[in-house]
């Protein structure tokens, strides 16, 4: 009996174990003593494990992305002529969308998104009002880092705002609001009497225009024009309040 209790125990513990030679990617990191190869570095990362596996996969879904061209794919019986046409398919290539939300653009992220808009390398830009706000406020005045612990209530009183362990002073917004008040006061007269008709994405251009700041990603979104444009919702947050103060403050007559 107690032999059986034995083997039961033996046969579970070290219980044979399914082949992954050739099924899996074995786990191992980059060796610095071959120096420093940037390429091959951000390519171990799909072997090394854990969240660097994640920045791997994303890194080769990118690449794929940016490779791809309509001739890759077959042609098929419906496609038109001009898709059949093989100068045209290999100038089709993926619209590429990037979406964010505004902590993004608080960050030094920003940098890298502002990067990528001068360089033509996204298309469309999908972020929320909040994103729109902070590119324009950091041209005006800087974002200062802090710390996550640091009490909201004591900041409040010295005229600061936290988001997470970064730092912004009231005077910040302050100067936002005297720099975009004019333009949109300006907007609503050319809607008034030229017909202007404002889309969010045109909304949007226009302030691109107007910052006029290389550090900016929607200066570098308003020059590419067509190349890239940005959608975002505009009736939240500082802008969406501007915009509302904007309209309430013009003279109205009693018609």
């Amino acid at each position: 009996m107690e032999d059986k209790r034995i083997n039961s125990v033996h046969s579970t513990v070290f219980k044979e174990s399914d082949s992954l030679e050739g099924k899996c990617t074995k786990i191992e990191g980059y060796d610095f003593n071959q120096g420093i190869n940037y390429s091959k570095l951000l390519k171990s990362m799909l072997s090394t494990g854990f969240q660097a596996s994640n920045l791997g996969e994303a890194m080769e879904i990118v690449n794929e992305m940016l490779d791809w061209r309509l001739s890759d794919e077959t042609i098929t019986e419906d496609c038109s002529e001009e898709e059949k046409n093989p100068d045209y398919r290999e100038s089709v290539r993926c619209k590429v969308f990037l979406g964010f939300t505004s902590n993004l653009i608080s960050s030094g992220v920003r940098d890298t998104v502002r990067y990528l808009t001068e360089h033509h390398m996204v298309d469309v830009i999908v972020t929320t009002t909040g994103g729109i706000e902070e590119d324009l406020i950091k041209c005006l005045a800087p974002t200062y880092k802090g710390d996550f612990s640091l009490p909201g209530t004591q900041l409040r009183s010295r005229g600061l705002n936290r988001i997470g362990n970064l730092l912004v002073p009231n005077d910040n917004y302050c100067k936002f609001e005297d720099w975009i008040i004019p333009i949109f006061d300006q907007m609503l007269k050319e809607q008034l009497e030229e017909n202007v008709l404002w889309t969010p994405s045109k909304l949007i251009a226009r302030l691109g225009k107007e910052i006029n700041n290389e550090s900016s990603y929607l200066y570098w979104a308003y020059k590419a024009k067509q190349d890239s444009y940005i959608l975002s919702r505009l009736n939240r947050w500082l802008l969406g309040g501007y915009v509302v103060f904007s309209f309430l403050s013009q003279p109205r007559s009693d018609n």
